[in-house]
């Protein structure tokens, strides 16, 4: 069966986008399925090569209205609630192919709607409202979320924890760059503590309105950008007392711009490319 994709990304952060909505055929896939396809599709070496894979799907919702939806996989073949640059790349392909003339869109995602705006060439996306329920963040702790003590190997690190409609763990370094991410961060996303795995942050306060931060993506490895994990970022430095409510994160694969506004919810501000399309045959 031919599939025609899209490889589009947000600072290096990239995606395989499948339209089903214009390939009506692909809907009839089920999501076992997908999780079986990503990792083969995702592959850099045999398959296209991306962080995720994309699905643009009519929504689905019922209690609210929405342009359409937003399903995610990652290369590992695990589904998750949300991505902050896949929501970007997904809202310009939007734009670019005329699906909607709206320059505000409502996004089913698993981590409910999200409205991503247009503003010039960058996209201006409302995250919601930053959650530390443990429940919410699949976290193992009885005590708070901030500054929470984990021995991981040889260390013993303080994490901090908030979910921005997926989980997210954040440690600040004082030297990022050299820091062994990829050696903690596999052991920290897969830590007992976190039941349904988390995403890792990896940050060095610059200053009060820059962080520098490497990211560990539950499912996908160490990414040149994290949406998500941008915003997770911009709140715990901000509770912490290290940053304004508005900072650039600034991260391998370029900055974003994130707000956490006056009501509560975070605003994430950065670019989307489209890299190339074409066509592949895949198994339904």
């Amino acid at each position: 069966m031919k599939m025609d994709f899209v490889k589009m990304h947000g600072l290096g952060n990239d995606f395989i986008l499948v339209d089903c909505v214009r390939q009506p055929h692909l809907q009839a896939i089920t999501g076992k399925r997908w999780q079986t396809m990503a990792p083969g599709l995702c592959d850099r070496r045999f398959g296209i090569g991306a962080d995720q894979m994309l699905l643009l799907l009519p929504s689905m919702a019922i209690t609210d209205v929405c342009d359409l939806q937003m399903r995610i996989f990652n290369a590992d073949g695990s589904e998750v609630e949300m991505c902050g640059n896949g929501i970007r790349a997904l809202a310009k392909y939007i734009w670019d192919e005329g699906l909607s003339d709206n320059d505000t869109l409502s996004i089913q995602t698993l981590a409910g709607v999200i409205r991503p705006q247009r503003t010039g060439e960058l996209i201006c996306v409302d995250m919601g409202v930053p959650n530390f329920e443990p429940d919410s963040i699949a976290v193992k702790a009885s005590g708070g979320v901030i500054d929470y003590l984990l021995e991981v190997k040889d260390r013993v690190f303080e994490i901090n924890h908030v979910s921005m409609g997926n989980p997210h763990t954040v440690i600040l370094t004082q030297d990022v760059d050299d820091f062994p991410v990829t050696e903690y961060g596999p052991l920290i996303e897969n830590h007992k503590l976190f039941p349904k795995r988390t995403n890792v942050e990896f940050i060095e306060v610059v200053n009060r309105g820059e962080v520098k931060v490497r990211v560990w993506e539950r499912g996908a490895g160490e990414t040149l950008a994290c949406g998500t994990g941008a915003c997770a970022v911009a709140v715990i430095t901000s509770i912490k007392g290290l940053t304004e409510r508005s900072v650039a994160i600034h991260l391998r694969g370029g900055q974003l711009h994130i707000d956490w506004g006056a009501d509560s919810h975070v605003y994430m501000t950065g670019p989307a490319t489209k890299v190339f399309a074409g066509s592949i045959e895949v198994n339904s």
